[in-house]
Order: C-alpha cells, then structure tokens, then sequence
C-alpha cells in the first residue's frame, strides 16, 4: 500500500487563513476599528464671492445690414466689386448707363445760364426805370412791369438751379454705391441687365460684421427671478458696467473674445414666453457669420456669500429632493435638507442647507447613517472637495 504525505497541503491551507484573517482585521479596523465610530472625510463649509452665470442658445445677426437697390433706372453697363469681398461705404458698386441723366443734367445747366442771364437784363431794366421814374421820364405803369419782370427772372433762376439740382442727384444715382462699410454677397444682375428704380429685388447685401450682433432667448422666469435677487441683494450687478458674455461655438469651441450684453427686449414673446436680449461681440476675422447657432454665458452679477458644496456630498432621497450628511462638533451625523440653486462646475450652490461651519460629509458617506458617531477626517485640502468657486475674489 502506497502512502501519500498530506502535510504540504496542510500547511497552505493554515496560511491562507492567517493572510485572510489578518486582511479582514486591517479592514475592520479602517472602516470603524474595533468597536469604534466609523472615520469619514469632512469638508469645512465656507462663504465665498462667487460670478453666477447662465448659459443662454442665441444667433448671430449683423450689425448692420443694407440691401442696395438703385434708386434711377437704366442698363447696368458694369459691376464693380467682387462678391464676397470687403468694401468701404461709398464705395461704388454698380454703374447704371448715365448717358439720359447726363443730357438732361446738361439742359438744366444751360436752362439756368439762360435764367440767370434774363434775371440779368430784368435787374439793369428795373434799376433804370427807378431812376427814370424820379425824373418823371417814365410812367408808375412802365416801372412796375419791370419789377414784376425782375421778380418773374428771380422765380425761373430759382426753378432751373432746383432742376440742375434734381439732374445732378439722377446723374450720381447711376453711380450705385454701398451706404455702409462691410462684406457684400453675391451680386443679383449681371452687366447689360435692365434695372428699375426702387425695384424689390435687391442688387446685392452688404453686411458688417465686425462687430457683431448676438441675440440670445432667455425665459422670462428667468428674467424675473434674477431681477428679485438683485432687488433683494442676493446678487450684486456690476458697477456701472454692462455684463460680460462668453460664447461657446457650434462645434464646443470657445470664442476667444468676450462681448458685453447691450439691452434686453421689453416685451415677452407670447408664443415662446421668451425675451430677447442682444449682446455685442468684435469679430476681427469674421470668425462669426450671421446665422450661426451658439450659446452664450453671460453673467448675471456677484453673490457676496455664495456657499458651495462638492457634488460628492449631496445625495437624493426616494423623491428626488437633495440633502447632505453633517458631522456635528460632537462627532454625530446629522442629515440636512438642501435648497440647491444650479451646478457651477463639480459643486452644487447652496440655497439653504448649509452654513459656513459646517463639516459636510464628502467619504465615507455610505458607512454612516443620521443619529451615528463618526470620526472626522479633514479633506478641505483636497482640490477634489475644495469649497472655493474658480472664480472667487
């Protein structure tokens, strides 16, 4: 009979349980020690300035747009810019052949030489009639008809210089230029088209856009409960200042530049329930173009005492609403029913709830329950459960 030494097997074996026996002591005894309280992480709440913001969807529009129409008909003999390029105000975009308004500008400037030099003869005749008529050589009759034939010159004088006028501005008409400074669109006509004045078709768009203009939607819930905060000094405005917006691109970049919020619509839209509010942003290398979506941060003022908590230590109960873990100064958990305004980051702001002070639990939040002892670890040094907003002053 073949004997087999079991003892080796013995021996793992007794191993094995001593390492798990002394695992086991080592988790015990950092989850709550022998018998002891559990140890969770604290954070010390503290009261900071912090900026608010809101981020708002909105498009851009231009700052000024013009559509170029001619204001004389005629045969468009050239085109003179191109399409997409940037032009100057005055510019001239289009010339209209100018033959008819330069014939008729020419025969108002002869009509009023010939005017000028009947208003010429009338004038000698009635400074000769006046002398006449105190020498009794000529009769009351005869100076009077060359007074109303002076008057009659100075009236025609007066009607030709408004004609040559009129003639003038027909005859600069044929000269289409661009009211205002930007880039222009496509071009509607082509050269030898016929075009009418005032016609509804547009020749061509000229937009500027640097700066630019943003039009951003906003509720007018919104609109309300933010002007209550500042009413009520929860928030403080800028001083003096109009607020800073951000913009966020179609893409998720951020523009580099910021802008500044001009004015806000005064009526609510009642189909949407929106107010409009229009901020300006410089677009040096037309990096926005009129019509593109974006989302704007714009920021809504300075709350002096603004309390935040990581998200790590506020939880939700079966409803939905929020509450927190609080360690007391005698080592006992209580719970706290929160009051949260809106996420900045990776913490939550505090409406009420909390108070500077407090040792909200961050870790170990599952090991301990309301009315228990719990033993106090400080992670305020820790930029994970750090309490101060980015943009604290």
């Amino acid at each position: 009979m073949k004997f087999v030494n079991r003892q080796p097997d013995a021996t793992l074996s007794f191993a094995l349980a001593a390492a798990l026996f002394v695992v086991g002591c080592g988790l015990q005894a950092h989850a709550a020690g022998p018998g002891g309280p559990a140890t969770v992480g604290v954070v010390r709440i503290e009261a900071h300035p912090a900026v608010l913001t809101t981020e708002l969807p909105g498009r851009t529009t231009p700052y000024q747009i013009a559509e170029v129409r001619p204001q004389v008909g005629g045969i468009i003999q050239e085109r003179k810019f191109k399409e997409g390029g940037q032009i100057e105000a005055g510019e001239v975009l289009y010339q209209i052949d100018p033959a008819v308004y330069q014939a008729t500008y020419d025969s108002a400037k002869a009509s009023l030489a010939r005017s000028e030099a009947t208003l010429a003869r009338a004038r000698l005749k009635a400074d000769r009639y006046a002398n006449l008529l105190k020498a009794n050589a000529v009769s009351q009759e005869d100076y009077d008809d060359a007074e109303a034939a002076l008057k009659e010159a100075i009236a025609s004088v007066a009607v030709d210089q408004a004609d040559l006028v009129s003639a003038r501005i027909n005859l600069d008409y044929t000269r289409v230029t661009s009211p205002i400074a930007g880039r222009i669109g496509r071009s509607a006509v082509t050269q030898g088209a016929l075009v009418t004045a005032y016609q509804d078709l547009a020749l061509a768009t000229v937009q500027q856009l640097d700066p630019i203009y943003v039009d951003l939607t906003q509720s007018s819930a919104q609109l309300l409960r933010l002007r209550r905060a500042l009413e009520d000094g929860d928030l403080q405005g800028p001083d003096g200042k109009q607020p800073k917006v951000t913009l966020i691109l179609e893409d998720g970049s951020a523009y580099p530049l910021p802008g500044r919020l001009e004015f806000s619509e005064v009526t609510v839209d009642q189909g949407t329930g929106a107010v409009t509010m229009r901020a300006t942003f410089p677009n040096p290398d037309d990096l926005l173009l009129p019509g593109m979506f974006v989302r704007a941060t714009v920021e809504e003022g300075i709350r002096p005492d603004a309390i935040l908590a990581p998200q790590q230590g506020v939880q939700r109960d079966r409803r939905g609403d929020p509450f927190a873990l609080v360690l007391s100064e005698d080592g006992t958990v209580e719970q706290r029913k929160l009051e949260t305004n809106r996420a900045m980051g990776d913490r939550w702001l505090i409406d009420s709830g909390l108070k500077p002070g407090d040792r909200l639990i961050v870790d170990g939040i599952q090991m301990v329950r309301p009315g228990a002892k719990a033993q106090a670890v400080d992670r305020s040094a820790d930029p994970e459960f750090a309490t101060t907003p980015q943009n604290a002053e």
